[in-house]
């Protein structure tokens, strides 16, 4: 959902924080512990280490398909930012103020998990997170994902969070792991297998 952000940050640091406090859109005054807070932290921490993935395939020759990654990272990356604020905002009736992420954001992940899949070797043992440089990072986008998952589902269960969230990085977990495998396979690096 495209909202004009009205947002000016002239200043880095307020002060406003340094008691272990911090504020929702519609609540005043939380814990910085406070599980909401606790929820977009980490999505922010994921989208970092989700920008880390592009500068390392930025700074790759051999990847086919590289611009077209690059455009969805960049994508998913804002999407990210859109996840968050669903999660800042405490006030039911003030979150179809403030952008947000829907149905056919899903759909985008589910298409791209489709399309880089396809070409991917079925598995007949789980893959160990190993690989390229960016392969091997995309395994801990995947596993950063799914703790923001686990995080926001223990939300769930104490107040209301849109059902989007949980669907959306339960699909983003599943294309970081695609994209593992993709990643290798075009820098024709061998997936290291699970041999129990």
């Amino acid at each position: 959902m495209n909202k004009k952000t009205n947002i000016r940050i002239n200043k880095v640091y307020t002060k406003k924080g340094d008691s272990g406090r911090t504020q929702l859109i519609g609540k005043n005054d939380v814990s910085k512990s406070n599980q909401r807070i606790e929820c977009y932290g980490e999505v922010d921490e994921l989208n970092s280490s989700l920008g880390f993935c592009k500068a390392l395939i930025e700074n790759q020759d051999t990847i086919d398909g590289k611009k077209d990654i690059l455009e969805s990272i960049n994508k998913i990356q804002n999407e990210l930012f859109n996840l968050g604020t669903m999660l800042a905002v405490a006030d039911e009736s003030k979150i179809e103020d403030f952008p947000s992420i829907g149905k056919k954001e899903i759909i985008f992940l589910e298409g791209l998990i489709d399309s880089y899949n396809k070409n991917l070797s079925e598995l007949e043992s789980f893959v160990l997170p190993t690989g390229s440089l960016p392969g091997a990072y995309f395994h801990i986008c995947r596993t950063v994902c799914r703790r923001v998952e686990r995080r926001c589902v223990a939300l769930s269960s104490s107040e209301k969070i849109e059902d989007l969230i949980i669907v959306y990085l339960n699909r983003l977990s599943d294309l970081f792991f695609v994209w593992a495998r993709w990643i290798n396979k075009s820098s024709e690096v061998q997936e290291d297998l699970w041999k129990p």
